[in-house]
């Protein structure tokens, strides 16, 4: 009795989604997999890029704040043009620009700047380098004084107090601007759906074409979207809590204060 049900409680689920249903859900929970793969490629894009181009924007974000002579001025170039132009251009520039040029078809590079992902990569790491430069250049020109001085007076050199106080401090203090590029850097990743990859927003454009859909393949990936933005912002959250854990109020320090305050008080009454 429960084998012969089963197939009609499916097939009234189908014909529900196919039918009366505003969204054809049962079409996207089908092709699970092309949003996995989707889901799978936009992850390894993103967190590559921020992962690279975080750890090269420290030294350009310290040369930066530290006014480094003509090495200012080229990390300010640089920067200047990733963010005054948009990521789509960008990518557009290496994928489709760079093999213009006779000298790049020919050079050792060519099997990577062909490859869409790997020009998606670089544009992507070039990118969120740029933006993060600045954020921890801001940082790092916003510790206190006292901080770098006490670290002198302590006869720290110029690289320990780099590495122990200032670049410390100036994470803690950037932690929130620097959830909102990982995030921006998220959706900012669609565009690499214009250069044959299959992330997130490929698969819905595929599922779309394949079944000459409106809309359901664009709002199973901002679902998706979500959700990974969703986790994003928790896991900052409990970073941010466990980094600024000094900062918060002791409650066992309020108590026993408190309990302090009393005690005479009450010897005094006995």
């Amino acid at each position: 009795m429960a084998d012969e049900r089963a197939p009609s409680i499916l097939e009234s689920i189908r014909a529900f989604s196919e039918n009366a249903s505003p969204l054809d859900f049962m079409v996207i929970l089908e092709h699970w997999d092309l949003f996995a793969e989707g889901l799978w490629m936009t992850t390894n894009l993103v967190v590559l890029s921020l992962l690279i181009g975080g750890c090269l924007s420290i030294p350009l974000a310290v040369a930066r704040a530290n006014r480094t002579p003509i090495l200012n001025q080229i990390i300010w170039g640089y920067v200047y043009v990733f963010r005054g132009t948009p990521l789509l251009v960008q990518l557009y520039l290496i994928y489709y620009g760079l093999g213009q040029f006779e000298a790049v078809r020919d050079s050792a590079l060519w099997p990577i700047l062909r490859d869409p992902w790997w020009c998606a990569l670089i544009a992507f790491t070039l990118n969120t380098a740029a933006y993060t430069t600045e954020i921890f250049r801001g940082g790092i020109e916003a510790v206190p004084v006292g901080e770098v001085e006490a670290a002198k007076a302590c006869g720290m050199p110029r690289l320990k107090r780099l590495q122990r106080v200032i670049l410390p401090s100036a994470f803690r203090r950037v932690l929130p601007a620097y959830s909102n590029e990982v995030i921006f850097m998220l959706h900012g990743s669609v565009v690499a759906s214009t250069v044959t990859i299959v992330d997130i927003l490929g698969a819905g454009r595929e599922l779309n074409a394949k079944y000459y859909l409106a809309y359901e393949g664009f709002i199973a990936a901002a679902i998706l979207y979500m959700i990974l933005v969703y986790f994003i912002s928790r896991g900052f959250k409990f970073w941010e809590k466990k980094w600024f854990a000094h900062l918060r109020p002791r409650e066992d320090a309020d108590a026993e204060a408190q309990a302090g305050a009393t005690a005479p008080q009450t010897a005094l009454v006995r």
